[in-house]
């Protein structure tokens, strides 16, 4: 059996209990060497065999969970944060559905999440946002015309941006040209939830110049929109008086 395993955003208390649970009894562990934090091996058996895929192709991860397999041993799959967002794990599910191996998936918090905790930040702030959206700067690697950052920023929307500290004039540029003003509220944060973690509050258009100053090119989430100020917001309806729902009566 192979558990696709969400090691969270960083910090090793953050995995799931079950995930935890997972990495305790796996007799193989797979785990992305490049991005996890090596502490959550930690949890594993001393006798678990330990391979990081950081330094392995598609063909070789699959050939060690086939040898596990036969062995009639479990395997965990280690990816960085939630799976389900830039995992790459559908190609490895996708094969494992071929050699008829089963699998199944334990969810993680993803890094946009454990970047808004540093910051005590609410994505869906009533009358501001009730978005979130979740992308990446086009880069080596493309993305779907309709999902490149100038359309997706029309909707002045929140939104995460993943893998692109590198590039972020090219993403400044793009999310003003798409409808951000130059001032709206952004954040940059490094490493969130490790020990390393630097969050900076600026604005879209000094995005580039914070991350110059800070050295910081890789392995940081960019957040942006009016929510990181989190002012002139509306108070939520579900907690008002006169809100009446089916455990609280409306009060005069």
């Amino acid at each position: 059996m192979v558990y696709f395993v969400g090691a969270g955003c960083g910090a090793p208390d953050l995995i799931t209990v079950r995930g935890k649970n997972l990495l305790e009894q796996a007799d193989v562990i797979i785990y992305a060497g490049s991005l996890v934090n090596p502490e959550l091996l930690g949890y594993a058996r001393k006798d678990a065999k330990v391979y990081n895929s950081a330094y392995m192709t598609l063909e070789e991860v699959l050939a060690v969970i086939e040898d596990a397999e036969k062995e009639g041993l479990n395997t965990v799959r280690l990816h960085t944060g939630e799976p389900s967002i830039y995992g790459a794990v559908r190609e490895q599910m996708d094969r494992l559905d071929d050699l008829g191996i089963a699998y199944e998936s334990c969810p993680g918090v993803s890094a946009c999440f454990g970047a808004a905790a540093g910051l005590n930040l609410e994505f869906t702030l009533p009358e501001v946002s009730q978005t979130l959206i979740i992308t990446r700067q086009e880069g080596k690697t493309g993305v779907p015309d309709k999902e490149k950052i100038r359309s997706l920023a029309a909707h002045q929307a929140s939104m995460a941006i993943y893998l692109s500290a590198g590039m972020l004039d090219t993403l400044r540029e793009n999310l003003i040209a798409g409808g951000y003003s130059a001032d709206t509220p952004a954040a940059l944060i490094y490493k969130a939830t490790w020990p390393e973690e630097r969050s900076f509050v600026c604005t879209v258009d000094t995005l580039p110049l914070v991350a110059k100053e800070n050295h910081i090119s890789k392995t940081a989430m960019v957040l942006v929109g009016q929510v990181i100020a989190h002012s002139n917001y509306a108070r939520s309806r579900l907690y008002a008086p006169d809100f009446e729902t089916e455990y609280r009566r409306k009060k005069q």
